[in-house]
C-alpha cells in the first residue's frame, strides 16, 4: 500500500475518532419525545458489552492456537457488536433522561470512579480499534500485535465495566 492511501486511512481513522465522542455529546443535549418506550435497551446493550468481553476473551485464545481465520471473524463480530451497542446506546439517551445513581458512601464513589474510566476509555478506544484493525486488514500483523496488546484489555475493560455500570445503575431505573 502507497504512502498517499495510509495516510488518507489514516486521517480517516483520526476523523471518525473525533467526530463520533463529538457527536454522541452533542445528541445527550437532544431529547425527542419517547413515542416508544426504549426502556428495555439498556439491559440488551449490557448483555451486548458481556458478549462482547466474552468473545475479546475467546479472540485472543483463537490467535494464540494459530487460528487466524476464527480470531478475525470474532473481532468484526466484536466491532459489529461495538457500533450496535452505540446505536442503541444513543436511541436510548436521546429518548430517556439519563437515570441517576441513587447509591451513597463508598458505593457511590466506587460507581463514578467505574462510569468515569469506563467513558474516558471508551472514547479512547476508538481510535484503538481502529488502527489495530487497519494493521490486520493490511496484514501489517508485527504493528497489529503490537497494538493489539494496548487495545485488548483495555477493550476488555470497557466491555466488563460497561456490565459493571448497568447494574449498579439498574435499581435506579424509573
Amino acid at each position: 500500500m502507497n504512502t498517499k492511501s495510509l495516510k488518507t486511512y489514516n486521517a480517516i481513522i483520526v476523523a471518525v475518532s473525533i467526530v463520533i465522542p463529538i457527536v454522541v455529546a452533542i445528541l445527550f443535549t437532544i431529547r425527542i419525545p419517547n413515542t416508544a418506550s426504549l426502556s428495555m435497551l439498556p439491559p440488551i446493550y449490557a448483555t451486548i458489552n458481556g458478549i462482547t468481553a466474552i468473545l475479546l476473551i475467546v479472540a485472543v485464545l483463537q490467535i494464540k492456537r494459530g487460528n487466524r481465520k476464527v480470531h478475525e471473524r470474532l473481532m468484526k463480530v466484536n466491532i459489529f457488536l461495538s457500533l450496535l451497542f452505540l446505536l442503541m446506546y444513543i436511541a436510548y439517551h436521546l429518548t430517556s433522561d439519563s437515570t441517576p445513581f441513587g447509591g451513597e458512601g463508598l458505593l457511590r464513589y466506587a460507581y463514578f470512579f467505574i462510569l468515569i474510566t469506563h467513558i474516558v476509555l471508551s472514547i479512547a478506544l476508538i481510535p484503538l480499534v481502529l488502527f489495530t484493525y487497519k494493521h490486520a486488514a493490511l496484514r501489517n500483523f508485527e504493528a497489529h500485535k503490537r497494538l493489539s496488546r494496548i487495545t485488548f484489555p483495555i477493550w476488555l475493560y470497557v466491555a466488563v465495566t460497561g456490565v459493571v455500570v448497568y447494574l449498579m445503575i439498574a435499581p435506579y431505573y424509573g
